[in-house]
């Protein structure tokens, strides 16, 4: 088999200017070709590369299209010209689809997912973030694009740190309180692959911050889930509206006040998988692509 590492140029190896958390390309690429060894070629390449490149190979993995949040059409078109062409791609254009746009969580809930109280503006701005702070009675909000990942664009404000009166977010977002577990307990997550779980960690901001992911200091630790955390995941897996799971899903979750698990994202299209927490991550995706492959 001949695989497609689907990249951007910021974390492409040779790029002039990448991305600091572009370690996290290598460490991914790494661990899928030490799993796949002799039964398949990975080759790290630009999704935007033209066309004719990327249908020479038979399986097209999205592992750091990380610039995709701002090209979400031309993302969709991208792979679904290559599932025309014949490519496999992992996950499904369906899939990436439905999960680009966050609005998904809006789905999982009414599915029975426990979720964080969530706001859906259309272009937040001052007035939105007064009206949430008040709706969930609390001191402080996250304002998220609906469209994005890593946590860019997000923000966060609070009553005595207001956004400007004329500021808005300049796309459709989401508000959402601010959850003080992430800075203590952290957030969790769960890897799957082809709906089982893989390796479960949990993820914790640097001192001082509530983002969790490397690029604004994060660390990771490695983490034997309690049966009913992961029996929580493995619910949110099995509420995904696909007849046949994810060939990877890294479903992240926080607890709240009654020690229940919530879900703060199903990430399907570009996560980073967390190689180095689970060792076998590697075989265990090469055999389910393997075997999805030949299906």
């Amino acid at each position: 088999m001949k695989i497609a590492f689907l990249a951007c140029p910021t974390t492409l190896p040779d790029s002039p200017t990448r991305r600091p958390d572009a370690f996290e390309h290598d460490l991914q690429l790494a661990a899928l070709r030490d799993g796949f060894g002799t039964r398949a070629e990975v080759q790290d390449i630009d999704w935007r590369a033209p066309l004719d490149e990327l249908t020479g190979y038979d399986l097209a993995y999205l592992g750091t299209p990380w610039d995709y949040t701002d090209a979400k059409d031309e993302f969709l078109a991208r792979l679904t010209a290559l599932e025309t062409a014949g490519v496999m791609v992992c996950n499904p254009v369906e899939v990436i689809r439905w999960n680009a746009d966050k609005l998904y969580l809006k789905e999982l809930a009414a599915r029975g997912a426990p979720a964080i109280p969530t706001l859906w503006p259309e272009n937040p701005g001052r007035a939105e973030v007064l009206s949430a702070l008040d709706q969930f009675q609390c001191d402080k909000v996250v304002v998220k694009r609906r469209v994005g990942s890593g946590a860019v664009g997000q923000h966060c404000f609070s009553r005595d740190d207001l956004p400007a009166a004329d500021w808005h977010l300049g796309q459709a977002g989401m508000i959402q309180p601010f959850l003080t577990v992430i800075q203590s307990e952290g957030e969790l997550s769960f890897i799957f692959i082809g709906g089982e779980l893989c390796h479960a960690l949990v993820k914790r901001p640097q001192s001082g911050d509530y983002r969790i992911q490397s690029l604004y200091g994060g660390r990771e630790e490695a983490l034997d889930p309690a049966p009913a955390d992961r029996a929580a995941a493995e619910a949110v897996m099995a509420m995904l509206p696909f007849d046949q799971a994810p060939l990877y899903a890294r479903i992240d979750m926080v607890r709240l006040g009654g020690g229940q698990l919530a879900v703060i994202e199903a990430e399907l299209i570009e996560p980073y998988l967390y190689p180095e927490q689970g060792p076998s991550l590697g075989k265990m995706f090469a055999q389910a692509a393997i075997n999805r492959f030949a299906s």
